[in-house]
Formats: C-alpha cells, sequence, structure tokens
C-alpha cells in the first residue's frame, strides 16, 4: 500500500469524522486524491465500516466477557455459527482460534451478571454437543481500566514513514 494511503488510514484511525478536504489538508494531497483513495480503501476492503466506539458503561452495559473454547469442529461448524450469532447482537466478535488448548474465541458485552448467565446458559445449551471446554473472563466496565478501548492508538503503529 502507498505510504500516503497508510497515512489516510492512519488519520481515520485518529478521526473518521474529518472530511476529505480536512483530510487533504493534513495529508498534503488534493481533496479528490483523498476522496479517490478512500473509495478505493473501502472497495478493496480495506475499510469495511465507519462506526463510534462509545463508553459502553454509560449505555448500560457492566461486564465484557471474553469466552475460550474448545469445539469439536464440524464441517458445518462455520454456517451453524453464522446463523447462531445472528441472535445476539451483544456478541462483538466471534471466530476461529488457536491457543491455550482453545480454537474459537468471542467477545461479548453483557448489562448485569445475570443477563451474562442467560447468556452462558443458552450457548452451552445450544451447542452442548459441540463443546468440550468454555472458559470466560470477565472485565467489569466500571472497574479501573489502564487503556479504555479504542482504535486511535493503533494510529501510529500504521503510520507510514515520510516519503
Amino acid at each position: 500500500m502507498k505510504p500516503v494511503m497508510l497515512k489516510l488510514v492512519s488519520e481515520l484511525f485518529r478521526n473518521s469524522r474529518k472530511s476529505d478536504r480536512e483530510m487533504a489538508r493534513k495529508l498534503g494531497v488534493s481533496q479528490p486524491t483523498v476522496s479517490r483513495m478512500r473509495g478505493k480503501l473501502e472497495s478493496e476492503g480495506v475499510i469495511q465500516e465507519y462506526t463510534i466506539i462509545p463508553d459502553f458503561a454509560k449505555l448500560g452495559f457492566e461486564l465484557v466477557a471474553i469466552s475460550c473454547v474448545k469445539a469439536r469442529t464440524r464441517t458445518d461448524y462455520i454456517e451453524r455459527a453464522k446463523k447462531w450469532v445472528k441472535n445476539y447482537p451483544n456478541i462483538v466478535l466471534m471466530a476461529k482460534a488457536e491457543g491455550a488448548s482453545k480454537n474459537a474465541v468471542m467477545i461479548s458485552l453483557h448489562k448485569s451478571y445475570t443477563d451474562y448467565s442467560r447468556f452462558v446458559s443458552e450457548t452451552q445449551m445450544h451447542w452442548e454437543d459441540d463443546i468440550e471446554t468454555y472458559e470466560t473472563m470477565l472485565i467489569a466496565l466500571k472497574g479501573p481500566v489502564v487503556r479504555a478501548f479504542s482504535l486511535r492508538s493503533l494510529a501510529e503503529a500504521i503510520q507510514a514513514p515520510e516519503e
């Protein structure tokens, strides 16, 4: 990827609400160039969506659950998982994984421990024939946080060197 495109992605990590005109000024290129680059990044799937990162606790969520699973994989496992996850908008990531004798991971948000407990019960009932082990780490959203969830810090990691 061209350095100027990496710089655009970096700036979008910092603030995707900036207009193409503002981005052009920051990058030292024309506004049409920024618009073309943004369009290309979107069509190539580098930019998949524009969204916000809210304060989840202020929206009523108390817990983040990171669940690691050892699942028996079947040929239809991925398709079944895609259908199942549609019923749970609180799941923000579900993917195959490797490590710690696990092969899947799921990150979900919960309004209370009761909500989380119900979710785990439903999950284990639905997948009872497929799950060997299910372990979760809970994160209290109102507890001490060293770095809040944000993609802004990644801006420095992808910043392209000066041309």
